[in-house]
């Protein structure tokens, strides 16, 4: 039997393409609306012309591929990724034939993000936290080694690697066609840029919310925030760019949640889309806060003229 030929590698700028400038990311989908909500929601975000929707996973959530198949199976030409697939949750080479899986299936609309995720999720799992740069890599050597026997593809499924610091962005500018970063003000997106250099695609998520009172728009914000302060990457992060122990007390000083969640009337969050934009973000995916999937919807169709306008 012949050897088979690899399928050909989406190229950066292609990815940039389909996933258009702003996006949508809801963990929602993946932790607490039904699957029929699910299904709704991904159909609505399509209608409105969002042109990509990134979802999570967590261990007491969906899985992200076949989540990732139930939204896919509900819309027509949305772009289905995930921010991130967590490599503890699955070998490199069900990574690679699940993603090919998919892609294949639903006419190449597929975004495979994957991370490292956290110490304090893994270890739950029975897993050893590992050095994360050289997990990766290795992860990344078995997907490419990784042989889709079912037919021959069109081309490999697009990939990019959730990073946040230089040596983890430097991985997906190598290995991947780019990165998705999470929980970073646009001072962050100009550095990951500059680190990345002008090819690969930087898909930033930029959390709102729809609420012009500043005490309730940062008391979501830090309900929001509160998780994600107690995970040492991306305190670390934050510390590169100049935030303190001060800023992290409290539940994150006006300071801090005022530099990650953008909160106001619609152009006001577009506003910091675009200046991530300006910073160097190929894509924006926003996260609306909010208590119900429905409530995210309606505040995404409101965002909608000021955002993809």
């Amino acid at each position: 039997m012949a050897e088979r030929t690899q399928p050909p590698t989406v190229e950066p700028s292609e990815l940039r393409r389909r996933l258009g400038r702003t996006g949508v990311w809801l963990f929602s989908l993946s932790r607490t609306a039904t699957a029929d909500e699910a299904r709704t929601a991904a159909a609505e975000i399509e209608r409105l012309g969002y042109p990509a929707l990134w979802v999570g996973e967590a261990p007491d959530g969906r899985e992200a591929y076949t989540n990732s198949a139930l939204l896919l199976s509900s819309t027509e030409r949305l772009h289905v990724a995930t921010g991130i697939a967590n490599i503890y949750g699955r070998d490199a080479v069900a990574a690679a034939n699940g993603a090919a899986t998919l892609a294949e299936a639903w006419g190449y609309r597929f975004v495979l993000g994957l991370g490292v995720s956290h110490k304090p999720l893994v270890a739950p799992r029975g897993h050893e936290y590992s050095a994360p740069l050289r997990l990766m890599q290795d992860y990344l050597d078995g997907m490419d080694q990784a042989s889709f026997g079912v037919l021959p593809l069109a081309e490999r499924p697009p990939r990019v690697l959730a990073a946040l610091r230089r040596r983890m962005l430097e991985l997906a500018a190598q290995r991947a066609q780019g990165a998705h970063t999470y929980f970073v003000p646009p001072e962050h997106t100009a550095k990951a840029r500059e680190i990345l250099g002008p090819d690969p695609v930087l898909a930033p998520e930029q959390a709102v919310v729809v609420e012009t009172d500043a005490g309730r728009a940062r008391e979501i914000a830090r309900e929001y925030a509160a998780f994600y302060l107690s995970l040492p990457n991306y305190i670390n992060n934050l510390r590169e760019l100049g935030f303190s122990d001060d800023d992290f007390a409290g539940g994150g000083s006006d300071r801090l949640i005022d530099a990650i969640v953008v909160w106001g009337e619609p152009e006001t969050i577009a506003e910091r889309v675009r200046a991530h934009h300006d910073a160097g973000a190929d894509h924006v995916c926003v996260q609306p806060l909010a208590d119900s999937v429905g409530t995210q919807t309606e505040h995404l169709r409101l965002l909608a003229p000021a955002l993809l306008g």
